[in-house]
């Protein structure tokens, strides 16, 4: 293993009938078990079965996202997506026996709870029936991701992929922001027949998913999806309330401060990116010194950063350069034969490049702690509420090092890296709501999904102004997220976690040495407790309760509106 990188890793189709057969065989075994040792010898197998397969359906997603155009790794991830739903029923029954073993306790007692719990979501999120459907919905999603990944966008005598088209976002010249945005618009405007009917499909494919296992529509199966079985939709609401009445009026006083800032009598969203008069903050080096700064900063952040970056580098784990055909998304995942992260995006030469830089690196680390801290691969994933925090703190941690990645506009850095930490939050939870009215209400037309967005745009972003572009105006900015596509109902853990990132924000600055110890607490527990039990190991809030995003915020608020010059009033 010391000597493997990602590049030189061998993709072995997996042999499914050899899979199915090797699973039916150690089901055999469970329930036939005589003792707690039986029963333990047969989950490990099955565990290191389980964990190599999930590695080379791993290397073939990997490979797809950086060509999808790539013909042999474009066939594997199909068959994978096709085959892989025909086994399930055969991993559920080893999961079942696992449940009713009469040696659960011993399994509990050795593993925690959340051992037999995660068993227990998994059971419950599925049913033979949702086979066809499954398939249907990887067919669905790859087609959405590789119409975004091909996406070429003329513009001043270039062409540019989703992300190399929005550092134009930020240029100093008004007309060339607006122009560039209408062209980033235009993509989804001449697309938007076939992006409606993807969708469609896929509110048809998940709510039959739903029905299938008994409930109304796809909403609480997405839910269990997420891991989520400690709070609902009730408190996601409750939480979207406090945004409401907390958060959108601090983002209108931000903008009102911006459009002075940058001489305009009202923000454009065309604007929304351009925080400086003089020019927002860019990185300083190319994308290697930007790597190689990284290294540093890790190094100088911890011991544990420090070997974890190593590994990252030294293993060829990140693939961070834009490329043409590359997927337009920005992920970690895990390569659990390996105990390795993987990380990947797209570079634009914006702060967004410091943020994969210790956002997705976030989420590498607390995968590399959590594969070296936990017994076993049911635990090197958490909640995907959980694992925003990771994440998201990390970015907040990196603030002491933005001299090394943009000089003398580190300041400017921080300010507008925290700024949209915070705008961002109404949009996240505007994706959330979406969502919930897309699955409650499938008999809206395409057009009117779409104006619901923009209702909800009038609700969470009220200073959202679009100028002679028909498209955005009736509601057509939710089709760039394409987490409402991919991932249905993940958006809100970034909006609820990032309360988690600002109450560590406040207490890295108080005391780092107390408020890393809990960070690497949290991210050394992987998914070993509930969302809740997390939550109280690393001394965060629970973001439903009353009061708590006021309390979650009230540190940043007040360093953002003492930057623009606004007392608070709290």
């Amino acid at each position: 293993m010391a000597t493997f990188t990602f590049q030189t890793l061998e993709y072995v189709r997996p042999d499914y009938a050899q899979l199915k057969e090797k699973w039916e065989e150690l089901t055999g075994r469970i329930r036939q078990a005589a003792s707690y040792r039986q029963l333990k010898e047969a989950i490990q197998e099955e565990e290191q079965i389980s964990d190599h397969f999930s590695t080379m359906f791993t290397i073939c997603n990997i490979r797809n996202t950086l060509d999808t155009t790539d013909p042999f790794y474009e066939k594997e991830l199909e068959y994978n997506q096709n085959t892989y739903p025909t086994v399930m029923e055969t991993i559920l029954a080893f999961q079942k026996a696992i449940l009713e073993s009469p040696f659960r306790a011993d399994l509990e007692a050795e593993y925690g709870r959340e051992y037999l719990m995660a068993l227990q979501r998994s059971v419950d999120s599925f049913q033979p029936a949702l086979v066809p459907y499954l398939q249907k919905e990887a067919e669905l999603t790859t087609r959405y991701q590789k119409l975004m990944a091909t996406a070429q966008i003329p513009f001043q005598g270039g062409t540019y992929n989703l992300y190399g088209i929005q550092k134009f976002f930020e240029d100093p010249d008004r007309d060339v922001r607006k122009a560039a945005f209408l062209a980033y618009s235009n993509f989804y405007h001449d697309n938007e027949a076939e992006m409606e009917e993807i969708f469609s499909q896929l509110v048809e494919v998940r709510n039959a998913m739903g029905r299938a296992m008994g409930d109304q529509n796809f909403i609480p199966l997405g839910y269990r999806q997420q891991g989520r079985s400690d709070y609902g939709q009730k408190e996601v609401e409750a939480f979207r309330r406090q945004v409401k009445e907390e958060i959108v009026p601090l983002c209108e006083k931000l903008y009102r401060a911006q459009a002075k800032r940058i001489g305009v009598e009202k923000i454009m969203v065309y604007d929304e990116k351009f925080l400086f008069p003089d020019g927002n903050a860019q990185p300083v080096g190319d994308d290697d010194e930007m790597i190689a700064e990284a290294r540093k900063m890790y190094h100088a952040m911890s011991p544990e950063t420090g070997e974890f970056i190593d590994f990252m580098i030294e293993h060829g784990l990140m693939d961070l350069k834009n490329k043409p055909n590359k997927a337009s998304t920005g992920y970690m995942t895990m390569l659990p034969d390996y105990r390795a992260p993987f990380v990947f995006s797209c570079f634009n030469h914006t702060i967004g490049d410091m943020q994969v830089l210790s956002h997705e690196l976030g989420h590498a680390f607390a995968a590399y702690q959590a594969m070296r801290h936990q017994p076993t691969s049911v635990y090197y994933s958490e909640s995907t509420d959980i694992a925003e925090i990771h994440s998201m703190s990390m970015e907040q941690f990196a603030y002491p090092y933005a001299e090394q990645f943009f000089g003398a506009d580190a300041d400017k850095f921080r300010f507008a890296h925290l700024q949209e930490a915070i705008t961002f939050v109404p949009f996240g939870v505007a994706v959330d709501e979406f969502q919930h009215i897309m699955y409650a209400h499938p008999e809206l037309t395409p057009k009117e999904r779409t104006w619901e967005w923009h209702k909800l745009e009038e609700k969470y972003m009220p200073w959202r102004a679009y100028e002679d572009d028909e498209f955005m105006e009736r509601g057509g900015y939710w089709y760039h997220k394409l987490h409402i596509f991919l991932y249905p109902f993940y958006y809100i853990n970034y909006t609820l976690t990032t309360m988690g990132a600002m109450e560590f924000k406040k207490r890295y600055e108080e005391d780092r040495q107390t408020a890393w110890a809990d960070y690497l607490r949290l991210c050394n527990a992987g998914g070993s407790l509930n969302y809740l039990g997390l939550l109280k190991l690393a001394n965060l809030s629970v973001p439903f309760e009353e009061g708590s995003v006021k309390k979650a915020v009230s540190y940043a608020k007040k360093v953002l509106l003492e930057a623009i010059g606004e007392e608070t009033a709290d």
